[in-house]
């Protein structure tokens, strides 16, 4: 059951409140600018209108090694063209390698099969390694290295060293096709391809290598292949052009116990992260090390209220942000929880078993998977202890009211669950969570601090509860340098800025509530417009998806008769089809909850619902199967084929 609405479902406690990091940060910046911070709205306000001082907290409070100059903010009315601390030197890589103790800074599980742990100095030491034989294979500042690797300790460990030397680092999972990961890496040109063997999912063993040879022939700027050991004992390499195992690339460096960290600007490339690709090949987004890493210490630190010692788990793969997001926790003294897998092995448990026996403090998921438990019954508390778990994070997609009480309901009372929400595009969040924040039913917290996010009409005036678009009305440090080949910039304004000229439109329709939080209704370029009103489709997935008989749902807008109509495509239970009754039902919850217009036109059962590999859902792919269109990127998909049922559909030629 919902909390009635003038009802939060939790609100922290004063001993909370009082020990939470963003406390602290409020109290430290108002000593030093002479300020009365006293609750979350000052602060946001204080951070919009003055963000060089808050910058430059931000950087104090995360005690960044480096030099940050006399200069935080040049051109601060400029987007795109503003620059930030345009003075500094740092180094990413040291930043997240403060420590050299004996304390965990890794634990992996590669599901049932795979668990072990590394040190602190194990790390460093390992780093130190990879990232003398990385120099010694000629990768230099501005080289790339790229990983088609699994969630696991030795990507962490080829990313260390190669921001530490200066190269850029971009990665995908290895679930990728071949023609997926030569769409990407095929851009940016890699010297070195860091890469597994195979991997374990759901029980299976999935090998990899031949694929592997497969993407190393079609890119000719690779001179290393290095392959690291994970599902096999013995390997031949005879296939795999500029082959080595991993053991044999570092061992003429185990004397190696420094590592030559390279001081570099602020904007100095770090990452290159890749569009989801689903309308054709992905664009390459380049982010800067010194924005990304006072981004992530803000939302860690800050919102996510992370502190030395605890333990952050996000589940992710090497595709998606949330692993870069993940791993920059070490800079927050954390120590990361990888997994590796199906979230659903080990009898659906293996996530909260990890909890428990390692103590998780931060438990990072997405709205699929808690609305997957829902549907199934599942109730952790039940059968967990989930002591130590502070936090619950979702993203990749809205959370609706019913996952919210769910949550709170099946698996545990007394925590902050933060619904999340920013992308690829920035790196990191434009709406979070906050520890000192009240938690209400099917809203985002807040927006993030020194984030100007705000709503606005079509006509480019603020609104405040109503739907609208969601833009960003000044500079903040983890914009993107740029796209990589972009070189006059075109593409790059071209994708956020040419809506509403010098502000960042996002493309997510939402809202900004009552209570100052953020309800997302999907992405603009699916918004459906029946009648000239814009839907958004995460409207219609909440209503649908509450009936036990429906999985997991999909709707687009058809054109159709000189206007738009909605189309709902179901997935149910396993044995069921859709019937007349079934169909009303529906229609009857739509329009019940909703309104008229939201009613789909039609309903159509298919067998499996097509998605990104970050698993959020592909309507504009449907959208243009449904309209004889070609996708242009099913490399892109996890599960292609699903877009087989959509195809040639007679009940939408009438």
């Amino acid at each position: 059951m919902s909390a009635p609405i003038d009802n939060p479902l939790w609100r922290p406690d004063a001993g909370r409140i009082a020990a939470a990091n963003v406390t602290a940060f409020m109290a430290e910046a108002g000593a030093r600018w002479g300020l009365d911070l006293r609750n979350y709205d000052a602060l946001h306000a204080w951070s919009i209108e003055y963000p060089e001082s808050f910058w430059q907290s931000v950087w104090a409070f995360g005690e960044v090694l480096g030099d940050p100059g006399s200069v935080v903010l040049e051109n601060g009315d400029r987007m795109p063209g503003a620059r930030w601390f345009p003075e500094a030197r740092l180094n990413f890589a040291r930043n997240l390698l403060r420590s050299r103790d004996e304390s965990d800074a890794i634990v992996f599980w590669g599901e049932d099969k795979v668990k072990n742990r590394m040190t602190h100095a194990d790390l460093y030491r390992q780093v130190a390694h990879f990232a003398a034989a990385l120099k010694d294979a000629g990768v230099c500042k501005g080289d790339r290295v790229a990983a088609f690797m699994p969630n696991m300790p030795e990507t962490v460990v080829a990313m260390l060293a190669s921001t530490a030397i200066g190269a850029v680092f971009t990665s995908a999972s290895p679930d990728f096709g071949v023609q997926g990961v030569v769409d990407r890496f095929g851009q940016t040109e890699p010297k070195v391809l860091v890469t597994v063997d195979g991997y374990y999912y759901n029980g299976k063993t999935v090998d990899c290598l031949g694929k592997v040879a497969e993407v190393v022939d079609r890119l000719p700027s690779l001179k290393r292949v290095v392959v690291v050991p994970y599902v096999h004992a013995a390997h031949d390499l005879s296939a795999i052009k500029h082959g080595r195992m991993l053991a044999d690339f570092i061992a003429p460096w185990h004397f190696e116990s420094e590592i030559p960290f390279e001081d570099l600007p602020f904007d100095h490339p770090l990452y290159i992260m890749y569009s989801s690709g689903t309308t054709g090949v992905p664009k390459c987004i380049v982010h800067g090390a010194g924005g990304t890493l006072l981004q992530h210490l803000k939302e860690h630190k800050l919102h996510s209220d992370v502190r030395p010692g605890d333990r952050l788990f996000y589940f992710t793969t090497c595709g998606w942000m949330m692993w870069n997001w993940l791993v920059s926790g070490l800079a927050s003294g954390a120590t990361l929880l990888l997994y590796d897998g199906s979230p659903f092995a080990a009898d659906g448990d293996i996530l909260f078993d990890y909890a428990d026996a390692e103590r998780m403090t931060h438990f990072g998921t997405s709205a699929k998977f808690i609305d997957h438990l829902a549907k199934i019954g599942r109730r952790p508390r039940d059968t967990h202890s989930l002591a130590t778990v502070r936090a619950i994070m979702s993203t990749g997609s809205p959370l609706v009211p019913e996952g919210f009480a769910y949550v709170y309901d099946a698996i545990k009372a007394d925590v902050c669950l933060s619904s999340i929400s920013g992308g690829t595009d920035i790196l990191s969040c434009f709406v979070l969570g906050s520890p000192v924040l009240p938690v209400w039913s099917g809203e985002i917290q807040c927006r993030g601090l020194g984030m100007a996010v705000d709503v606005f009409d079509e006509n480019g005036r603020p609104v405040r509860e109503e739907k609208g678009e969601l833009v960003c009305t000044k500079p903040f440090p983890s914009m993107p340098i740029g796209f990589w080949g972009d070189v006059d910039g075109a593409k790059y304004h071209a994708a956020y800025f040419e809506r509403f000229e010098n502000i960042w439109c996002h493309g997510d329709f939402c809202e900004i509530t009552a209570h100052g939080g953020l309800i997302i209704h999907g992405r603009s370029d699916a918004t459906l417009n029946p009648g000239g009103v814009r839907i958004g489709t995460a409207e219609i997935y909440r209503q649908v998806e509450k009936l036990d008989e429906v999985v997991e749902s999909l709707v687009i807008g058809q054109d159709w008769d000189r206007d738009v109509r909605v189309v709902l495509f179901v997935r149910l239970r396993e044995g069921l089809t859709l019937d007349d009754e079934l169909v009303a039902r529906i229609r009857k919850t739509i329009r019940d909850n909703t309104t008229p217009r939201h009613v789909p036109a039609k309903i159509l059962q298919v067998g499996d619902i097509p998605r990104t590999k970050s698993g959020k859902i592909v309507e504009l792919a449907v959208r243009n199967i449904v309209h004889g269109r070609a996708v242009k990127n099913v490399e892109a998909l996890a599960n292609p084929e699903a877009l087989q049922d959509f195809r040639d559909r007679g009940e939408l030629t009438s």
